[in-house]
């Protein structure tokens, strides 16, 4: 079984945030809370963590959509093309927020299992331990969350079901309080303007 612990949205365990870390830099599958559902994620740049998550999402690793939760702003301009003007104010009235937007990747996100990725989905979640645990590991984790969009099942809410679930599935489940059974609005934003692909639990319409 993985380790379970329970960590303040409010004020993050520092120590508890470090276990996390080494969690992930060591390649292991870490579930985690954010402003929408809870999200299971691995290290941005460890290619066998990222296998293992594919294969316990069971999708095929060239066929994934890669979103990753960054830091903050600043740290997206770091794995997207140049943001234009208007995008970029939209974005920083809307983050952190429970929207996940889709850009064009610059050349720093890593090649997945071979493939350069052309598109990427940001998350900068209105949550402080996954944007914590970001800061102390210096790059975004990848992030899917715990079930399949098409399933009918509503998102689990409570950590230590959760943890019950899929606790021998993960390295690590982090309990950070009840979540969410909404997901976050995909918003498109690779032609220039603002699609929404799948409206969740953030309102657009408030930013642009």
């Amino acid at each position: 079984m993985g380790v379970f612990v329970r960590i303040n949205p409010d004020n993050p365990q520092e120590r508890l945030l470090e276990e996390a870390v080494q969690v992930l830099k060591s390649g292991g599958l870490v579930i985690y809370p954010t402003d929408t559902v809870y999200g299971i994620g691995c290290d941005l740049y460890n290619q066998q963590a990222v296998k293992k998550l594919c294969q316990w999402k069971g999708i095929n690793p060239k066929k994934m959509n890669l979103s990753f939760i960054c830091y903050d702003l600043s740290d997206i301009t770091n794995y997207v093309r140049q943001l234009d003007t208007p995008t970029f104010r939209v974005l920083k009235k809307a983050l952190p927020g429970p929207f996940t937007f889709i850009m064009n990747a610059s050349s720093n996100v890593p090649k997945m299992v071979g493939e350069k990725k052309k598109q990427v989905g940001i998350r900068v979640p209105d949550n402080n331990i996954p944007r914590e645990i970001v800061r102390l590991l210096g790059n975004p984790i990848i992030t899917t969350s715990l079930k399949q969009d098409d399933d009918l099942q509503e998102y689990p809410t409570d950590a230590e079901l959760i943890y019950e679930e899929y606790g021998n599935q993960v390295d690590m489940v982090i309990d950070g309080g009840a979540g969410n059974t909404e997901a976050s609005t995909v918003v498109d934003c690779t032609e220039g303007i603002f699609n929404i692909t799948r409206q969740g639990l953030g309102d657009l319409s408030s930013y642009i």
